[in-house]
Order: structure tokens, then sequence, then C-alpha cells
């Protein structure tokens, strides 16, 4: 059912200068959006890389890793397979506009959010 990690979520102070630092480290720029309030993705080069999710702290968020999201063939159908094992969800299939990816959230047993999201990157829905 998972596949890879497709992205780790950062929560910074600032994201132009973490941008800019990620790509002195050989990380390409994927895309800006408006998810979040203003966020960057990026990816180093190479096959199955996972990418890196930055936006900035907003109300009670806290400087750090916001949560891991794992990649599946379909959020909606692991979302149902692994409730009918018991496993419990903070959020069912939600459709991401920005993304055009479907995700559902978990938490592990110390609390940590992970999401599980499709497979299939699409261009953005909306902006």
């Amino acid at each position: 059912m998972i596949k890879s990690i497709d992205h780790m979520e950062l929560i910074v102070c600032d994201v132009d200068a973490h941008v800019e630092f990620f790509k002195k480290l050989g990380f390409n720029v994927l895309m800006h959006t408006s998810h979040h309030g203003g966020s960057a993705e990026l990816q180093l080069p190479g096959d199955n890389q996972p990418i890196i999710e930055i936006h900035e702290a907003t109300g009670e968020e806290v400087i750090g890793i916001n949560h891991i999201a794992l990649k599946v063939d379909d959020a909606g159908e692991a979302h149902d397979q692994l409730s009918k094992d018991g496993v419990a969800f903070t959020r069912g299939p939600k459709l991401i506009d920005v993304t055009g990816r479907t995700t559902v959230e978990l938490r592990d047993p110390d609390g940590w959010r992970i999401q599980l999201v499709d497979a299939e990157r699409k261009p953005p829905q909306a902006e």
C-alpha cells in the first residue's frame, strides 16, 4: 500500500531564506503556492526523491517538522482499507486544490502527524 515517502513539511520563520538555503544544497524549486499563506516545494535531482514543503509558522504552529507524507496509489482507498483495519484518522479524504491530490491524515502512537497522499501529482487546480 505505501509506495514511498512523498514529502516532509517543515514549518519555518522565513520561507524565502529556507528556499535559498536548500537551493545552495542542490535542491530544485518545484513550485511556490499560496498554500498555508505561502509555501514552497523543493526536491533534490534524481528519481524518487522526497519533496520538502516549507511554510511559515502561523497561529499556534511551532518551528519544526509538521508532518511526513507517505505516497499511496489512492488516498481514499487507503483510508477505507486502513479504517477497516482499525486505524483511526484525524481527517478523512480531502482534495487539496493547489496540488490536485487527495490526502488523509492520522497520528502515530506518539501523536506525530502522518499524511497519506495520492501518488499522482497533478497541476494546481487553483491558487
